[in-house]
């Protein structure tokens, strides 16, 4: 079966910003991937997330991390947000693809998220499972640095899966 994934809303920085929103996701698919490309804009941070304005502790996660000669695991509940990207640099590019799965369904959200680092050939690759305590549909996607702003040019793009 063909899977098709839909572009929703693309957000590109002209300038340094706190946060990146996407609004007005609609209901209409039936999972949803975001794609975050970027930088920070002066020092390391984490790349964290929020859904649908909730900054209640609905949230919960547990990541394992790995650059070819450490591994580690973390993990976070009854959070105020999901960490969705350690390690985030103006020194290297960073990417994050995060997968909700059954987001306008009627039970509690969980999402994959594999967020990666190239500095200079020791790349980093952390794997997170992510889980939202709400029933309500995912509308909107807040995304921000743990400190400091995203760099210029940092792009997030939402896709809508059909029949996934």
């Amino acid at each position: 079966m063909a899977v098709t994934y839909e572009p929703i809303a693309t957000t590109t920085l002209g300038s340094a910003a706190s946060e990146i929103i996407l609004n007005s996701i609609p209901n209409t698919y039936t999972d949803i991937v975001c794609v975050l490309v970027g930088t920070h804009e002066t020092s390391s941070a984490t790349i964290r997330m929020q859904v649908n304005s909730d900054t209640g502790t609905n949230y919960g996660y547990r990541a394992i991390y790995g650059d070819g000669s450490t591994a580690q695991s973390t993990s976070g509940s009854s959070s105020g947000r999901i960490n969705a990207a350690p390690n985030w640099a103006s020194t290297y590019t960073c990417m994050a693809v995060i997968e909700w799965f059954s987001y306008a369904g009627s039970t509690y959200k969980s999402c994959l998220i594999n967020s990666d680092t190239d500095q200079s050939g020791s790349g980093t690759h952390y794997s997170t499972v992510g889980l939202w305590q709400n029933t309500s549909a995912i509308t909107s996607i807040r995304l921000f640095p743990s400190s400091g702003n995203f760099a210029t040019g940092t792009k997030a793009t939402l896709y809508g899966i059909k029949e996934a």
